[in-house]
């Protein structure tokens, strides 16, 4: 099957110091993920999608008490980001099934989620648009190393298995879809998350928002007690 279309050329090109200063530091990261992880792109994305989790729930969690102090409308922001949020961790849940993390593996992901959030929750208390800078630029890079994940799979270096159960649960795939498959859907999901964050970024700084990507279709998580009520 033939995955969500994604636009691969798109690169917001730094504009003043806080998106130089966001680009350099995403690069960096950029460069530890390929030092330690190489080409075992189920296991970066474990770790990855740990860290791609935290941005949603800080961003949410701030710009909710900033509305409540002042007394003002969030925009869609708050739900949006808690969306963002929740999308990353089926992320981080659906390739755990794939890659197996080793004792080793789970350490660096509570490490770094530990590192990563008290960094980032500094970061958007002083200045929320390179937040959201850094956001849309670690999107971008996901959707590089989804692309080359893909083509792991499809030159048969990375076994095309069958999808996670979860997966198909959550992304409504087929039965018999692949993990070609939900790499594919995972990358769509992070094009829609590099727009939306530097949309988010523009927006702070009085720019025009751009296109967005469209999320693809999956399932409204709801609480057990809606179930129950």
């Amino acid at each position: 099957m033939t995955g969500p279309q994604v636009r691969l050329d798109i690169h917001y090109q730094p504009k003043g110091v806080s998106d130089v200063v966001a680009y350099g530091f995403v690069k960096a990261l950029r460069f530890c993920a390929d030092t330690f992880f190489a080409k075992r792109y189920g296991h970066r994305a474990v770790v990855l999608e740990t860290v791609a989790a935290v941005p949603g729930m800080v961003g949410a969690t701030l710009n909710h008490l900033k509305c409540l102090r002042r007394m003002e409308s969030d925009r869609g922001w708050i739900k949006t980001l808690m969306d963002e949020a929740e999308n990353e961790r089926m992320h981080l849940m659906t390739f755990i099934e794939v890659a197996k993390p080793t004792l080793f593996e789970r350490f660096v992901v509570v490490a770094a989620q530990w590192v990563f959030y008290l960094f980032f929750f500094g970061l958007y208390l002083v200045s929320s648009k390179t937040a959201h800078r850094v956001v849309g630029y670690f999107e971008e890079e996901a959707v590089i190393s989804y692309t080359h994940y893909l083509a792991e799979i499809d030159e048969g270096r990375s076994a095309n298995v069958p999808a996670p159960q979860l997966a198909l649960d959550y992304w409504g795939l087929p039965t018999g879809a692949t993990l070609r498959d939900v790499v594919e859907v995972v990358r769509a999901d992070e094009a829609h998350h590099r727009d939306v964050n530097h949309g988010f970024a523009n927006e702070l700084c009085g720019r025009p928002t751009g296109d967005v990507a469209p999320c693809p279709p999956h399932v409204e998580l709801e609480p057990h007690w809606k179930a129950a009520a």
